[in-house]
């Protein structure tokens, strides 16, 4: 076993170090918004709230949880991250899949053809004419489609492809195995690290994602979790809107939005642990063609 010199004893406590700072940024202002939404009033209004509650209160969320639209925006929001997650991970995988074999007629074109699309798009505007045109403006679909696949993950995905070795395949189709059937019967099987990491990414980017229920819904009953926190935080200081939802006072608005930011966020957060050990393992093999 190699002893390490001082010079890395120094180094791995520098980088502890830095790894504890970078965690204590993201999770102090989760702690402080928990702490928001569990405290009292008066404590909020005189800003004595940090990172411990003080006059402990669940008023905040039991608005939520009685209000139908926070619990309508919250399944809808889970039904869509559930149906994009999938959807995305099949047209991913379809896309993907493909690109491994040399033999495929245009396989350079399609690439770059492909990988123009990260760092060139039509903007906002031609894309909501296209919805448009499409009729697709308030129709659920619009949250689905436009954002299926995304080219990043498609490319992670074909490397890790690439990765698998070709006499597996070749073996299959010896036997006399379709192209589907290889892809279901060894790929697929094989790539459940990268799977569960863009899994994780989709969901994420789903979950938090509100621009385009922004630009393309009108329906509030399709107003995903993320749009109506986006529409509390800008509206609740207005008097009308912090008197509809029972909160007229600025420490109840503050209690408010803490709690709606906890109640968008802790279920996201609790995916992650199931998906760690494929994280980065995932990420490290479909990173580099093999």
């Amino acid at each position: 076993m190699k002893v390490k010199s001082r010079a890395d004893k120094i180094w791995d406590i520098v980088f502890v170090i830095f790894c504890l700072l970078v965690s204590a940024i993201c999770i102090i202002p989760m702690l402080n918004l928990l702490a928001k939404s569990l405290s009292g009033v008066d404590y909020i209004v005189r800003s004595e709230v940090y990172l411990i509650p003080k006059g402990l209160n669940f008023k905040a969320y039991a608005t939520v949880l009685k209000d139908a639209k926070y619990i309508r925006a919250f399944f809808w929001t889970v039904f869509l991250t559930i149906i994009c997650t999938v959807a995305s991970l099949t047209m991913t995988t379809l896309c993907a899949y493909p690109l491994i074999f040399e033999g495929l007629k245009g396989r350079k074109a399609i690439n770059v053809f492909i990988t123009i699309t990260m760092f060139f798009n039509a903007g906002t505007i031609p894309n909501y004419l296209l919805m448009q045109k499409l009729n697709l403006l308030s129709n659920p679909l619009v949250l689905i489609i436009p954002g299926v696949m995304s080219v990043y993950n498609m490319i992670i995905m074909r490397s890790f492809f690439y990765g698998i070795p070709d006499s597996l395949r070749e073996s299959a189709e010896i036997d006399g195995a379709s192209f589907f059937r290889i892809l279901i019967s060894i790929y697929l099987p094989l790539s459940k690290p990268v799977m569960a990491t863009l899994a994780l990414f989709y969901a994420v980017g789903r979950w938090n994602g509100y621009s385009d229920a922004l630009m393309y819904m009108r329906e509030a009953k399709y107003y995903t979790l993320q749009l109506l926190l986006y529409n509390i935080i800008n509206n609740i200081n207005q008097v009308e809107v912090a008197t509809q939802e029972g909160f007229s006072a600025p420490g109840l608005s503050e209690s408010l939005k803490a709690a709606v930011v906890m109640f968008s966020t802790v279920p996201i957060l609790c995916i992650y642990p199931f998906l760690q050990k494929y994280f980065i393992h995932g990420v490290t093999l479909g990173a580099v063609k093999e």
